[in-house]
């Protein structure tokens, strides 16, 4: 089996939780590389950021990264991307035809790789698969009152892909409702496959690899730690555990807590100054310090080094962040949003908060920090929940989910490329 994957607007190679890298990043390349291990060949196409990459990205037998030149290498943002559409369709279409490749199917994940698919979907005459990843209409439901609305044009694209797509796939039945609820998807196209997490690589430390993982932070080894990991915007809701933070600091002002934000700005009207003013605002200099993104292998210290992750989102479809977390042996504070409810057992690996007030937030928070027994109790029954959730079996569904698409009648007939 050959495939097209497609993810236009963000490479897998790219640091995640820089611009618009995340979960979606950590997503594609983990059920990329256990998908060729499966022996699928899998070709990622995502847009040329940078010349010094090259073209062919070999990441290992059986994967590679297509870099398509389209648009300049910098200076677009992700909402500006849908001008270059036509551009990365034709690179995609182009390299394909230099190199006489012939796929069996496509998979496009998000809406602007999504528009792309459903072209050459059609030229190709070829299943197209889908996964939205976020939605326009659940983010504009879910999103803060500050948070700028997605476009309705970006709606409207959606759709179009809901409507076309042979198969969708989903994170959660939580993501099939919305689907079916704001956009009329078909039940009967729609397919579950829960993500996973490196449960080799995110994994409980020692009290030594905690000391040492805060000593390297310079964080005081007597301190509750609480961590927040993501993009920083409105809709993860930074903002949300920062004003906690000085609720808790304005209950009892010599509590010994510090709080660490790894992230970089993300999205329309994000930048790291707006939240590093609003920890100036409340007085919380002391108590707040922002670190850059980092890789896997580098993240995984920064969950060693938390006694908490709070995760205030206001929607995730899974919830990759949550997933590490627990695998790492630290227990969670998440909204009830999305798929949150999945992957944090609620009172056994961690504590949901119904909205997103900073109070209610700050209850929980010290309900977790100051009750050390039961902390320890949810930090050991998170590794066993974690467990459960591999890439491994998330690439076993999707080729069962490809071998349906491949076999679905409805399938356009005609020429295949090559």
């Amino acid at each position: 089996m050959r495939v097209a994957m497609i993810s236009m607007h963000t490479s897998p190679l790219q640091q995640p939780g820089i611009g618009d890298a995340g979960g979606m990043n950590v997503y594609i390349l983990n059920v990329a590389i256990h998908l060729a291990k499966l022996g699928v060949t899998v070709d990622i196409y995502t847009r040329a950021t940078r010349p010094s990459q090259g073209t062919v990205v070999q990441l290992q037998p059986n994967l590679r990264v297509i870099n398509v030149v389209a648009g300049p290498y910098e200076g677009l943002s992700k909402e500006e991307l849908c001008t270059q559409l036509t551009a990365f369709a034709r690179g995609v279409l182009e390299f394909v035809r230099e190199n006489h490749i012939d796929y069996d199917l496509v998979h496009s994940h998000y809406w602007l790789s999504g528009q792309v698919g459903w072209l050459i979907r059609d030229v190709w005459q070829v299943p197209l698969v889908h996964t939205a990843h976020t939605l326009a209409a659940v983010k504009n439901h879910h999103r803060s009152l500050t948070d700028t609305p997605e476009s309705e044009a970006r709606r409207i694209c959606e759709q179009q892909l809901v409507d076309n797509a042979n198969l969708l796939v989903v994170n959660t039945s939580e993501e099939s409702n919305d689907l079916v609820h704001h956009y009329d998807a078909q039940p009967a196209k729609i397919r579950m496959m829960t993500p996973g997490t490196d449960t080799e690589l995110f994994t409980p430390g020692t009290e030594r690899n905690t000391e040492r993982a805060r000593r390297e932070l310079g964080i005081p080894l007597c301190a509750k730690v609480v961590a927040f990991v993501g993009r920083l915007q409105e809709f993860k809701g930074p903002q949300v555990l920062i004003r906690a933070t000085e609720r808790l600091v304005a209950r009892d002002p010599n509590r010994n807590l510090k709080v660490l934000i790894c992230g970089g700005a993300s999205g329309a009207g994000a930048a790291l100054e707006n939240y590093i003013g609003l920890v100036h605002e409340l007085g919380l200099e002391h108590r707040v310090r922002f670190l850059d993104p980092r890789p896997p292998e580098e993240l995984v210290e920064i969950y060693r080094a938390a006694d908490i992750v709070a995760a205030p989102s206001y929607n995730e479809s899974f919830g990759l962040v949550v997933i590490e977390a627990q695998a790492s042996g630290t227990p969670v504070i998440a909204a009830r949003v999305g798929g949150l409810p999945i992957v944090v057992a609620d009172g056994e690996t961690g504590i949901l908060v119904d909205g997103h007030d900073p109070d209610d937030w700050a209850d929980a928070i010290a309900r977790m920090l100051d009750d050390d027994a039961m902390r320890l109790a949810m930090a050991e029954q998170a590794v066993t929940h974690a467990a459960q959730f591999s890439w491994q079996s998330s690439a076993a569904a999707l080729v069962e989910i490809y071998r349906e698409a491949l076999a679905d009648v409805s399938t356009p007939s005609g020429p295949r490329v090559g």
